[in-house]
């Protein structure tokens, strides 16, 4: 397994530099310190039968793209790509005089458009999913397989708990079978003295509905069913929930709860600073990462704002990024020939 000490035992980093924050000019006295880097596989490894496009530490705060892998996404105008070359020279901590071949300006195309826009909106979406956990909280034990079948019993249908508990029984005393051509619908029978069904489960932990062997003189007492789609989303949600739980930034989740706006406030101002930077690209034709609004981007930072609020600001940089995109003499996208030659070139000159 390549590991970061790997890499710099074995002198194959090509870029390192601190990122996020502290380059944005952004940072606080709690702000973490996030380092990004670019690094190169040795010949044989890289001729080998498993190649490797990043490296990081557990928490992802140090994160390191092989060559190949950088030289791709900067083809598609990825926005924390683009931001590594545009990295203020006192935050850069390693530069090998390879990396001056890779230039900006080679890159920079209307692809920003898209990458940087779709960006956006997916840290609008991340930004208001906390108002959910942070709202709508899910209890620490998980709900089982049979909070989630019904029965339908006389033309009445029931949670499957309630019918038990007006039967009288429990979930061992039953047998299933499928019911052909419905899907996660069952036929339930009772067992007996003579004979002993396997359950609805065989235990409350497992995932699914278990099935019996049933008799064929056997009459069903009722038909169930089983949603096993909502059952699974909600497995998904709940797991989502409680990861986030345990690996939440406790700061920032009461600087979240304290403005009580109902959204990450942390995203959005990258949100909006990311929007404000496309547009400063299709206005110069260049890239710089050094915000001069600190002040106002810690606003939002801090939850002056409401969501709706940044959301129409949001809305307006975008259609300025649309007209803006329009009137640029940027290219479409980078051609893809001298990207080939180049990421091809700078190998030849590493391994021989």
């Amino acid at each position: 397994m390549l590991t970061i000490d790997f890499l710099k035992e074995n002198n194959l980093i090509l870029f390192e530099c601190i990122s996020g924050s502290r380059a944005y000019g952004l940072a606080t006295e709690n702000s973490d310190t996030d380092i990004r880097g670019v690094f190169y596989l040795p010949k044989n490894m890289f001729y080998g039968l498993e190649y490797v496009p990043q490296v990081s530490n557990e928490t992802n705060d140090i994160v390191y793209y092989e060559l190949g892998r950088f030289v791709e996404l900067l083809a598609k105008n990825n926005p924390n790509i683009l931001e590594m070359l545009a990295t203020p020279e006192k935050h850069i901590l390693h530069k090998h005089a390879l990396m001056d071949e890779i230039k900006m300006e080679d890159f920079l195309s209307k692809l920003i458009k898209d990458t940087f826009v779709g960006y956006a909106y997916s840290q609008i979406k991340k930004a208001t999913g906390l108002n959910k956990k942070m709202f709508e909280p899910m209890a620490k034990e998980r709900k089982t397989v049979l909070d989630f079948c019904y029965v339908l019993d006389d033309a009445r249908s029931f949670n499957l708990r309630d019918w038990l508990e007006m039967k009288s029984k429990q979930f061992t005393d039953f047998g299933l079978t499928k019911i052909p051509h419905f899907k996660d619908v069952y036929h339930l029978f009772l067992s007996s003295d003579e004979v002993k069904y396997k359950g609805i489960v065989t235990h409350l932990e497992v995932n699914d509905v278990v099935l019996s062997s049933v008799e064929k003189d056997a009459e069903p007492i009722a038909t169930m069913i089983f949603q096993k789609d909502a059952y699974s989303a909600y497995c998904k949600k709940h797991k989502e929930y409680w990861d986030w739980m345990e690996k939440r930034n406790e700061e920032r989740y009461q600087n979240n709860a304290n403005h009580k706006k109902g959204y990450d406030a942390k995203n959005m101002m990258h949100t909006i600073r990311l929007l404000q930077l496309a547009l400063g690209i299709l206005k110069e034709n260049r890239l710089s990462i050094e915000v001069d609004n600190r002040e106002e981007l810690l606003k939002i930072k801090s939850g002056f704002y409401t969501y709706d609020e940044l959301l129409a600001q949001g809305d307006e940089l975008m259609s300025e990024i649309s007209i803006y995109n329009e009137l640029s003499d940027l290219p479409e996208k980078p051609n893809p020939d001298w990207v080939a030659d180049l990421i091809v070139n700078l190998r030849l000159k590493l391994y021989q």
